[in-house]
């Protein structure tokens, strides 16, 4: 079946303050104020206030402004300090995997996209959900590009959504195409599994994998090579289980419920479907492993594997919209 598509955000903000008291000295007399080193708010050496910041504090009187100028330009030095330390001290996840040759939108839309609001983005992945397109399978390589298209225009204009919902698609082949539009290398927020479409990206392998239908070895292989390379910024290793938070109550959990899933899962472990098929969801622990394998990590399957993020929680606000599904 074809999956969902839409729009999907995720608001994250980190707003610091900093609170504390001022000690005012008494005036000295005239002359007797030693030199000193200009730290001057604006000045060398201290960092520059913003525009937003500095145009309200002309409205100020004397001594009112001097005190707010300081205690700002105070907060912006100790905030910069901290996102620095922060950024510093953030480890480098041990385990990541290659970039996988991936085919570009323009080659199968060329200029036929449709006016589409901007691309919304998650702060990383931490699960990838595996999809079938529930087309045809005995396809030429060569006409995996119009099919997509074609999966393209059945969900934009017959649908009125406004993109494919996948984030990458791979033909039995084994060539993968990106999907989704805004960058396969940042963690766009796709709009493949129902309620579920947050911190997860949705690879679609191209054709019907019903029990039966042989999945090719390529074709695994290439889903595989993605999983490893979207989850590794993450540190989730692909063997793992993660918690997402469902949003929207028209998956298998009810909106705001904090279910645990595999970190490589089928479309169905989050929503009552087939897809992505018995023959494809059956071959996902073969998944798993070899995109553990692309990470670097060892055959281990037991409590001394790197989890990585498997007690992950975000809260999602919902946007029906993007959550619609086919029956």
């Amino acid at each position: 079946m074809v999956p969902p598509t839409g729009r999907a955000h995720l608001a994250d903000p980190a707003d610091r303050t900093h609170s504390g008291t001022m000690r005012v000295p008494r005036r000295r007399p005239r002359g007797a104020r030693k030199p000193r080193s200009p730290r001057i708010p604006g000045g060398p050496g201290f960092p520059r206030l913003p525009r937003a910041v500095a145009a309200p504090l002309g409205c100020l009187p004397g001594v009112a402004a001097a005190v707010a100028l300081v205690l700002t330009a105070y907060g912006v030095e100790r905030a910069a300090e901290t996102s620095d330390a922060e950024a510093a001290a953030r480890p480098a996840p041990a385990f990541q995997a290659p970039r996988p040759s991936i085919v570009p939108r323009s080659v199968w839309l060329g200029d036929a996209a449709r006016d589409q609001p901007p691309p919304r983005y998650d702060d990383q992945v931490v699960a990838v959900f595996v999809h079938h397109t529930d087309s045809p399978n005995g396809y030429d390589c060569a006409d995996a590009p119009g099919i997509i298209r074609g999966l393209y225009d059945g969900q934009t204009e017959g649908r009125d959504w406004d993109d494919l919902g996948y984030n990458f698609v791979v033909d039995r082949c084994g060539t993968v195409y990106e999907g989704r539009a805004g960058g396969t290398d940042r963690p766009v927020t796709g709009a493949h599994t129902q309620g579920f479409n947050h911190r997860t990206a949705g690879i679609a392998a191209l054709g019907t994998f019903t029990e039966g239908v042989e999945v090719p070895e390529v074709m695994l292989r290439a889903i595989a090579a993605v999983t490893a390379w979207k989850l590794g910024p993450s540190g989730t290793d692909p063997r793992a289980e993660v918690r997402l938070v469902s949003s929207n109550g028209g998956s298998r959990y009810a909106a705001g419920t904090a279910a645990t899933l595999p970190a490589v899962a089928g479309h169905s472990d989050g929503y009552m479907t087939d897809c992505p098929g018995a023959a494809l969801h059956a071959r996902l622990p073969e998944i798993r492993d070899l995109a553990a394998r692309l990470q670097g990590r060892d055959a281990g399957t037991g409590t001394d594997r790197d989890t990585g993020t498997d007690t992950e929680r975000v809260e999602l606000e919902d946007d029906a919209r993007n959550e619609e599904l086919s029956p």
